[in-house]
Formats: structure tokens, sequence, C-alpha cells
């Protein structure tokens, strides 16, 4: 069983950065792809961006690309996610999931997740 708590969400303006942390629970989560996902209201779950157990490789959704970083910590058991330019679209829900196979496949797919926090909001004012 692995647990996932997400923590860093707020109010930001737009153009703002944000740093998300997802504390893992449990060694075995530093052989999974992690992943972050989020949900806006009235929109599907949304894949955000995914990072290989070694940390060798990471994956982003279009919209985020080259605003977004994903990392982890496997010392500490932490995947971070920093968000710089942050847009009012970038509202929503934010999730850590941990994935069922020690490699991504890219696809930011939610159905390769089987583990998720519990989310954390994230609110950008134009």
């Amino acid at each position: 069983q692995v647990q996932l708590v997400e923590s860093g969400g707020g109010s930001v303006q737009a153009g703002r950065s944000l740093r998300l942390s997802c504390a893992i629970s449990e060694h075995t989560g530093s052989s999974r792809c992690m992943g972050w996902f989020r949900q806006a209201p009235g929109k599907e779950r949304e894949g955000v961006a995914q990072i290989t157990p070694d940390g060798g490789s990471t994956y982003y959704g279009d919209s985020v690309k080259g605003r977004f970083t994903i990392s982890r910590d496997k010392a500490n058991n932490t995947l971070y996610l920093q968000m710089h330019t942050l847009k009012a679209e970038d509202t929503a829900v934010y999730y850590c999931a941990a994935g069922r196979w020690p490699y991504c496949s890219g696809s930011l797919e939610s159905t390769g997740f089987n583990y998720w926090g519990q989310g954390t909001q994230v609110t950008v004012s134009a």
C-alpha cells in the first residue's frame, strides 16, 4: 500500500509560481512511475506530468510544457511539481499518483496509476 499526501496548493495571481509536494509513504514508491494529474470543475481528470523511477525521463502535457517541471527526491520519498507562469486555466485540484509499474508509458493516462493522493487545490486568478 502506497500513501500519498500532497501539499503546496493555494491561490496565486496569474504569472506567479507555486511548487507542489507529494510525500510518498514507503520506499517502494521509488520504484514506480510517479505522476501529477489535475481536475478542473466540470472537466475530466487530465495528466500533467510523469517521471520515471530513476528520474531520468519526464513527460508533460502539451498545456504545461515549458512551464511545469516534475522531479523526485528519492532519498526523502518526495515528488514535486514546480509550476511557473501560472494561468487561470491551470486552476484545478492537483493529484499525486503512483503508477502500477516500474516504468512510465508516457501517455499521461490515469489508468496506469493505482494509488492517489487526496488532492490539493490550486487557484490562479487572472
